[in-house]
């Protein structure tokens, strides 16, 4: 039998394998939140358009205001929408508020906290010394008509969003999200909800790794929990190849034993095995492979494992083929407890994190690892990681973690 294969090597190549989205869809400006920009997005308009005042106060000609005290003649009015349409002559100030036009012939802007209006109400008095320009955006000074502002490939936030609603774009091109199938099997899983029998559990799994894959970027097909039957099972992956789908994630019956059909059934679908069994704890039977475009990430039927799994390489795999950057889980925390010498597989500790006194992060693993408390898995913040053949390691010493939490 072939020796286990390492984690980092097991990524690299389940990862080189995929091929990111080529095809796009437009979609409205607000549902872009999170999607990856297919085309380089230029502005449709100037911003601002014309130059605009940045505060409230009084629009003046600074030749008329060489010195504190200069009185000037107040002629109207401009806010927000509403320009003044005149022209400010020699010893005239307009009054102005926070993004109105700045008025023909003006060049700078009085903030009101240093003009005093005097009691007959239209004339000021300068308690500041201007300057030509002071309190002005110029037109174009965020962006110019037709200059490119955001870059294909870009993931987009909330700040793009929102520069591209200032574009004047009510829609955008935008990759499409990837398309992930579920395959649940097991003679023994019942939906929750449901009154299970003696030799009976309840399947978790589906909701964890749908869940991880609709935020890694995904769109998510469940194919339901189908019964260890050959054809049933033929039937459900040959759904996934009908959807198109860019990933079959299976759970469960990834193994050789008598009652694991999965993998025998994939491979009469026509799927070439790229490798399987991994030297890791838990997670070692994950399982990958390709039928022909559609990749094929075979996932342990045991709920902690199968989302350990799901959290070093579906999520990865998704990002990648949504065009996302990967997340940066890793870091690095020194341990609250002992830590036992571990063996060839590496493995994956849950662990509670916290910070001490000098703001250096804590890791502290939980005395039971048995992989079947999902409980555990659930009220841990991340993972620590043991290499394969790693030496014990006292507390306090630095070892390298993965946050399941930001």
């Amino acid at each position: 039998m072939k020796p286990l294969l390492p984690v980092d090597e097991a990524i690299k190549r389940l990862l080189e394998a995929a091929a990111p989205v080529t095809d796009s869809e437009t979609l409205p400006l607000a549902d872009c939140d999170g999607r990856v920009l297919a085309t380089d997005l230029a502005a449709r308009l100037t911003q601002p358009p014309f130059d605009a005042s940045a505060m409230d106060g009084y629009a003046l000609r600074s030749a008329d205001a060489p010195e504190i005290g200069s009185v000037l003649t107040v002629i109207g009015q401009a806010a927000a929408g509403h320009a003044f349409t005149g022209t400010v002559g020699k010893g005239e100030a307009v009054r102005i508020f926070t993004g109105a036009p700045v008025p023909e012939g003006t060049d700078t802007i009085l903030i009101q906290e240093d003009a005093e209006a005097l009691e007959d109400g239209s004339n000021i008095r300068t308690g500041f010394a201007v300057a030509a320009g002071r309190h002005i955006r110029p037109r174009g000074q965020d962006f110019t008509e037709d200059e490119t502002a955001l870059d294909a490939g870009r993931e987009l936030g909330f700040t793009d969003l929102t520069l591209a609603a200032a574009m004047n774009h009510a829609a955008l091109s935008v990759y499409r999200r990837p398309r992930i199938a579920i395959l649940a099997t097991g003679d023994e899983l019942l939906p929750p909800g449901s009154a299970p029998q003696p030799a009976q559990i309840i399947a978790s799994n589906t909701f964890g790794i749908a869940a991880l894959a609709r935020q890694a970027g995904a769109e998510v097909i469940d194919l339901g929990i189908i019964a260890d039957d050959d054809s049933l099972i033929r039937a459900a992956i040959g759904k996934a190849v009908a959807a198109g789908v860019d990933v079959l994630v299976t759970l469960g019956g990834a193994s050789v034993g008598d009652h694991d059909l999965v993998q025998a059934a994939l491979k009469a679908e026509g799927m070439q095995l790229d490798f399987w069994r991994i030297a890791m704890r838990p997670g070692k039977p994950l399982m990958v492979g390709a039928i022909g475009s559609m990749q094929v990430l075979g996932l342990p039927g045991n709920p902690v494992a199968s989302l350990v799994c799901g959290l070093l390489f579906l999520e990865p795999l998704i990002r990648r083929i949504a065009r996302r950057a990967p997340l940066e889980r890793g870091t690095t925390a020194r341990t609250a407890t002992p830590l036992k010498a571990n063996d060839h597989r590496q493995d994956y500790l849950r662990a509670r994190f916290s910070t001490d006194e000098n703001g250096v992060l804590v890791a502290e693993a939980h005395a039971k690892q048995d992989s079947s408390m999902m409980k555990i898995l659930a009220h841990s913040d991340g993972l620590i990681v043991r290499p394969p053949h790693a030496p014990e390691a006292a507390p306090g010493a630095i070892c390298p973690v993965i946050r399941l939490k930001f």
